[in-house]
């Protein structure tokens, strides 16, 4: 069984439908002993930060979740998801004080800057299709994905830079867009349950990795 994370902050049928379309037993729990049990994670991303955060630490779900990424266990997270595995993130803390997240990966979640270095200015929060770069050449995430290929993205706050990136995209500044920690612990900016074939893909290459003997 495969565990979509439920955090009560919204619809995770469509990451749900995605990952049923990969060929997974893809279930929506909110109970942090099925996610104990669960043979691969996928932490999907809706809401904020320091919402989400707060409802996982209720439920139980933070130090689960430490726990089995730690162990191995075959983790993917998407857009807000991702967010989660870092060491905090500002929306919606106060300021200088990010709220806690996973901290599987150093820094903070910051909000994306409205101008870049030259001063032109860009839509915020970043909704679209946007190419991903990657810098990893050969990732299993991105079996068979070519690069510079487009993903559907919908965010107002990005990844820092960080040594775990496996790829990354521009909007006003460049940043993480998917990471990687380990051998099988993922996370993704984008939404592949909405990024049409690629999108498929990437969901079918993380299908094959939680199905590893």
């Amino acid at each position: 069984m495969i565990a979509v994370v439920d955090y009560r902050k919204g619809n995770l049928s469509s990451v749900q439908r995605g990952l049923q379309d990969a060929g997974l037993d893809a279930r929506i729990t909110d109970e942090a002993a099925a996610i104990a049990r669960a043979r691969a994670i996928v932490l999907p991303g809706v809401g904020s930060f320091a919402d989400a955060a707060g409802s996982m630490e209720q439920l139980g779900q933070m130090e689960v979740l430490r726990q089995r990424i730690a162990a191995g266990v075959p983790f993917l997270g998407i857009c807000l998801g991702m967010h989660l595995l870092f060491e905090g993130g500002s929306e919606h803390a106060a300021p200088g004080v990010p709220t806690p997240g996973l901290g599987v990966i150093p820094g903070t979640v910051d909000a994306l800057p409205a101008a870049d270095g030259a001063g032109r200015t860009y839509k915020i929060p970043h909704v679209g299709w946007n190419n991903v770069d990657q810098c990893v050449p050969g990732n299993p995430l991105f079996a068979g994905i070519a690069d510079g290929e487009y993903f559907y993205f919908t965010h107002s706050y990005a990844a820092p830079p960080c040594s775990a990136a496996i790829a990354t995209a521009t909007h006003s500044v460049e940043f993480p867009c998917a990471v990687q920690v380990g051998e099988a612990c993922f996370g993704v900016q984008f939404h592949p349950e909405k990024s049409s074939d690629a999108g498929a893909a990437l969901l079918r290459n993380f299908a094959a990795i939680a199905n590893r003997p």
